[in-house]
């Protein structure tokens, strides 16, 4: 269901002061932490890290804990967008689109990209503005995400430096934006802020589980599409595709000179 989302720029008014909030206790995840939480997931699996990287030191940190922020943080970011993206990908692959027009100058409707075929040839036929806003919103939510005063007037801190992985600051204390925004990005309507601590603990167990298993099923469907056979539980279900799913853009996508761009081979020695 491919959805043209932003058509106005948004940017940071200059000059104004965040608005200061208390601040949260310092408690960063040491290794020990991930192991509890590793028999919470999965008590039959366990603690899993073959590669050693809950040891590393990312981003020149210099400390554990904040290479494991940045793992817990990471994890649970691309389990949230994975669980929208599973359902997103089956609401595609059975024709469900919104009623009305992508684009009022070509006439273009969500029907007429519903229509192209798969998930990814429905990417392939969107409009090339659409694609660079899916990437323009992209952008404004990551900026908003990693930026330091919205965190810190919502009394949190940054994920590797002892903030809590996977907290989102509230859009709604975004007053540098020209437009206010009505809702947050991160339960919008305020479910989560009425649990206790242990329902918390408890549903954070369960959003961890379920993002890692969309996770899988979003590359079951991509591994199904790419090479047929290869999920046999999807034999038959997932149509091939013969396009290039790490691919963003495709040859029809002339104003931003992809021919020239696909043109270019890679070789892996």
């Amino acid at each position: 269901m491919a959805l043209s989302l932003l058509n106005a720029p948004v940017a940071f008014a200059p000059g104004l002061q965040p608005v200061q909030a208390p601040k949260s206790a310092v408690r960063m995840e040491t290794a020990a932490d991930l192991e509890a939480l590793a028999t919470k997931l999965n008590p039959v699996v366990g603690f899993y890290d073959p590669l050693g990287l809950a040891k590393a030191d990312f981003w020149g940190s210099g400390s554990e804990e904040a290479t494991i922020g940045f793992l817990r943080h990471s994890e649970i970011k691309h389990g949230r967008v994975a669980l929208a993206g599973f359902v997103g990908f089956i609401a595609q692959a059975n024709g469900i689109c919104f009623p009305w027009k992508l684009e009022y100058s070509s006439g273009t409707t969500f029907a007429d990209v519903a229509a192209a075929g798969s998930p990814f040839e429905q990417w392939d036929a969107l409009p090339t503005l659409a694609k660079l806003q899916f990437f323009g919103l992209i952008s404004v939510l990551e900026l908003f995400g990693e930026s330091s005063f919205l965190i810190e007037r919502a009394g949190e801190k940054h994920y590797m430096m002892g903030g809590k992985p996977g907290f989102y600051p509230p859009l709604t204390k975004a007053t540098e934006v020209p437009h206010p925004i009505p809702f947050d990005l991160w339960d919008p309507f305020g479910v989560t802020g009425k649990m206790t601590d242990e329902q918390k603990a408890k549903r954070l167990v369960v959003e961890l589980n379920n993002g890692r298993l969309a996770m899988l099923g979003l590359f079951s469907f991509v591994c199904a599409a790419k090479l047929p056979g290869s999920v046999p539980a999807l034999a038959g279900v997932i149509k091939p595709y013969a396009g290039e799913v790490m691919a963003p853009f495709v040859s029809g996508d002339n104003l931003l000179l992809v021919p020239q761009m696909l043109d270019v081979k890679i070789s892996f020695l």
